[in-house]
């Protein structure tokens, strides 16, 4: 099952709900493991149609609070309600999924409720065959519930809501019908997602929802987020550019407490700055007042007012004890990188390079073909595309650890390579993180030095703390220990840095100090930056449009494009291909309906020119030698013939759309279906027999 359900609902049709009584609402949660303590006595209420966006540092309790919300978790304290009514729906991290079921029939499993439905109506339909009187109107009434109902869940449409949600999440026709025992733990993700989607609580809960989503399935996400889904969302994300889209209301787990912010993602960050500016002023205020009373106490303790003083050593004691505390700094950083040798004005050189594997029918999927990218000292590159378009591979050519079908790879001179990968097998776990950033600047730049105070400000930098610098790699979680491989990978001298989703495992506090980390040096305030050239394969929008000034597109069909400029600079060209392309169409529709509006013309006036006459109407059809012969398989039939056809055509539409339109009629489904085809088979056959009319006209 994809989503947990706090409370299932009998009904399909949303609920109706008082806008002053909140969907979901927990007070006073206290969560611990052990002495350690999650969630400190905190409260959140959700109302109908928002969308809250949760953030913090990963481990500070974002999850653990989600999984309360959804039931998952019991807290040790606190009370959780849901609104009478209510569904809410949430999205495991470890769905649970039919294995023996295919793709699209474990989504469609996401309307079992409207399936029993349609079982009830048809028990009914036979019942209403035998009743009468009063006992026919009971069940007349029934069905009229029923009908709404089924309405209210989909009615006979889920067809196509299933196919679109699946093809938003990036899913292929041809992966329909594979069992998902076949699918990778990704893809089982984006099902769950699906399943949930398509279940439309009045409340999603949603726990990283784009953790195995490429670019075209996030911006589908927020599309149906903001566009097509009405319920409530509550939203874990270190995706920043969804919650700047989607989220109007921002929630940050700081010190095992809630904080709560207007506004989506953009406006958090700077009320947070404001906050954090003001609570720092308030707390050096009071530090200050805490030493000017420290020294009046030794200044007067033994001599004449030392009663005074003991009364203002007991105050002081009392109010340091509900002393405010250093807010967290989060302020972007500079560090002193050490200095990468010169490359050559060109560091990477691709001619003509073209990919393309076997897959498992036997056939062969081009990546990519005839590919030219040249990327110059200095330049910033991004690689984008679907998943499985080939990122990572034209990534492995480029640097000659794989090679091209065809074209030729060449490295420029002097290029010293930093590359991150997604797996990171080479760790020594049993060093410390101060240890090992130590270890690995020494051993990758033998000339230099990192003194420990200096090893220890890179890690502080990453936000490793005090005692987290003290732990080994091996009791780190995954994003823990990504920090600490780009933390020594953006301190050991590399000229070209390649990238492969670095972001993947990191929180967002995490993913800005990256970006500080790859800026330009600025030359105007004098302040160290990494000069060097970036290769950067992400999802991550925002990581993108900061950091890079090219972009490479794979499209995921053998496709490729190179772009000068930002993704918010490719955003704004492909609206204005997208604006065109609706041009040139409404310029065909405007043409293909002005030549239709002349041959209606042209076919009135010929048949009032018949009635004129009274007379039948004799077509007059002057001989045409040299005209050449129709290709179409109407060009044999006369005139006449294809007007009489093409009224029955337009005849058999209406009927058949009149069918269509009838709800009894989808009660057997293959029969709609079969319909809806043959219809597209007539509308076909229409416009064909209509552009013979047009031709000959």
């Amino acid at each position: 099952m994809a989503g947990g359900w706090l409370s299932p609902r009998d009904a399909g049709a949303p609920s109706l709900l008082s806008s002053w009584v909140p969907l979901l609402a927990a007070t006073n949660l206290h969560v611990a493991y052990g002495h350690k303590i999650i969630l400190d006595g905190v409260s959140i209420s959700i109302d109908a149609g928002q969308r809250v966006g949760i953030v913090g540092k990963n481990g500070g309790g974002k999850s653990t609070l989600m999984k309360c919300l959804s039931g998952i978790i019991k807290p040790d304290i606190g009370e959780i309600s849901l609104a009478k009514g209510c569904r809410a729906g949430y999205l495991h991290q470890d769905p649970v999924l039919d294995l023996h079921e295919t793709l699209r029939g474990e989504a469609e499993a996401a309307f079992e409720h409207l399936h029993s439905l349609h079982k009830q109506l048809d028990d009914l339909y036979h019942e209403m065959a035998d009743a009468q009187g009063d006992a026919l109107d009971k069940l007349l009434a029934k069905q009229v519930k029923l009908d709404e109902q089924m309405q209210a869940a989909g009615g006979y449409a889920i067809d196509h809501k299933i196919e679109a949600v699946l093809h938003g999440l990036g899913f292929t026709d041809s992966q329909f019908n594979v069992p998902v025992s076949g699918l990778s733990g990704g893809q089982k993700g984006r099902l769950a997602l699906a399943k949930l989607l398509l279940q439309e609580p009045d409340i999603l809960l949603l726990d990283e929802p784009t953790n195995h989503l490429d670019i075209e399935g996030r911006l589908w996400l927020e599309d149906f987020l903001v566009n097509q889904f009405r319920g409530a969302v509550l939203l874990i994300s270190h995706d920043r550019y969804l919650l700047d889209n989607v989220v109007h209301r921002i929630i940050e787990v700081e010190h095992n407490r809630l904080i709560d912010y207007p506004g989506n993602y953009q406006a958090f960050v700077e009320i947070r700055a404001q906050r954090r500016l003001s609570q720092m002023r308030a707390f050096e205020n009071q530090q200050t007042k805490f030493k000017s009373e420290e020294a009046y106490i030794r200044r007067y303790r033994a001599g004449q007012r030392a009663k005074q003083a003991q009364g203002r050593l007991s105050k002081l004691t009392r109010a340091k004890e509900d002393a405010l505390e250093r807010p967290i700094e989060l302020a972007g950083f500079r560090l002193e990188l050490p200095k990468a040798p010169r490359a050559g004005d060109l560091v990477v050189v691709a001619r003509g390079i073209s990919k393309a594997y076997p897959t498992h029918t036997g056939q062969s999927k081009d990546l990519f073909s005839n590919l030219d990218v040249i990327v110059g000292r200095g330049e910033r590159w991004g690689i984008i595309g679907p998943n499985g378009a080939g990122k990572s591979t034209i990534v492995r050519i480029m640097l000659g650890e794989q090679p091209p079908d065809t074209g030729t790879i060449k490295l420029g001179s002097n290029v010293v390579l930093g590359h991150y990968k997604q797996t990171h097998e080479h760790l020594d776990l049993d060093k410390s993180v101060v240890e090992y950033l130590q270890h690995v600047i020494l051993k990758e730049c033998p000339g230099s030095t990192l003194s420990e105070q200096a090893a220890r400000n890179l890690a502080g930098a990453f936000l490793f703390s005090g005692d987290e610098q003290e732990r080994d790699l091996r009791s780190l979680s995954g994003g823990e220990r990504s920090r600490a491989v780009l933390a020594g990978l953006l301190a050991s001298a590399k000229n070209l840095l390649v990238l492969d989703e670095p972001t993947n495992h990191l929180d967002i506090s995490s993913a800005e100090r990256l970006e500080d980390a790859l800026e330009k040096p600025d030359e105007e305030t004098g302040q160290d930056g990494f000069e060097g050239t970036l290769i950067l394969i992400s999802h991550d929008r925002a990581l993108i449009d900061a950091t890079c000034d090219h972009l490479l597109i794979l499209d995921g069909k053998g496709g490729a494009e190179v772009f000068t400029g930002s993704w918010s600079d490719w955003q704004i060209k492909l609206a204005e291909r997208a604006k065109a392309a609706t041009h040139k169409d409404n310029q065909e529709r405007a043409r293909k309906e002005k030549a239709e509006a002349q041959a209606q013309a042209q076919r009135k006036a010929a048949e009032q020119k018949a009635q004129e006459k009274k007379a039948p109407a004799v077509e007059v059809r002057p001989s045409k030698p040299n005209l050449p012969r129709s290709k179409s398989r109407f060009g044999k039939l006369r005139t006449d013939q294809i007007e009489a056809r093409m009224s029955e055509l337009q005849a058999e539409l209406a009927r058949m759309d009149e069918q269509l339109a009838d709800p009894s009629f989808w009660k057997d489904r293959n029969k709609g279906r079969d319909l809806a085809e043959l219809r597209d088979q007539r509308k076909a056959e229409l416009d064909e027999i209509e552009a013979e009319w047009l031709a000959r006209q």
